[in-house]
């Protein structure tokens, strides 16, 4: 019986990765006491410390998931919950200095002189193990392109997305 729970669970984590990356699902803030109460108290008890900031409503056909920006102190946290309150996903943002070394050394081959403005190590979960799935990095490059771009701990990169400007959308 675990293992089929273990099983819903990752199919959950799956639809749910699969809303962030490639396009997008239909996204709509919400005000953090329109959270699931069950979303809510998983994010307080994985997180106690955290203070909720912000939240979005994400669907994707028939699939729903809600992502909450937390912050721990100096650490800022994009986290993705099912509606039951199953953690899917945290997205942590980190200093560029404590990527793997090469993953830094793809980023400089690949993006010389380019700028981070965010990086994220994103962490999957599943049965509730936490993995470090891959990086993410949000960087203007020299030529002012603006990408985003998803590395293995091991430097390959996972996939690369330019940005379109996307500040002027939410103005």
């Amino acid at each position: 019986m675990r293992n089929m729970m273990c099983v819903a669970v990752v199919a959950a984590a799956v639809a749910a990765a699969a809303m962030t990356t490639g396009a997008r699902a239909d996204e709509e803030k919400i005000a953090l006491d329109k959270l699931p109460k069950a979303v809510v108290e998983a994010a307080k008890k994985r997180f106690p410390k955290a203070e909720l900031v912000d939240a979005a409503k994400e669907t994707d056909g028939d699939k729903v998931s809600y992502e909450v920006t937390a912050k721990d102190g100096e650490t800022k946290m994009d986290l993705t919950f099912t509606p039951d309150g199953k953690l899917t996903t945290i997205e942590k943002r980190i200093d560029a200095k404590a990527l793997p070394k090469a993953v830094a050394d793809t980023l400089a081959e690949k993006y010389p002189k380019a700028v981070f403005k965010t990086v994220e190590e994103v962490i999957k979960v599943e049965c509730e193990k936490e993995t470090l799935d891959y990086y993410e990095v949000l960087l203007t490059t020299a030529d002012k392109k603006e990408l985003e771009v998803q590395l293995t701990a091991d430097g390959k990169v996972k996939a690369t997305e330019e940005k379109k400007d996307e500040s002027k959308k939410d103005e």
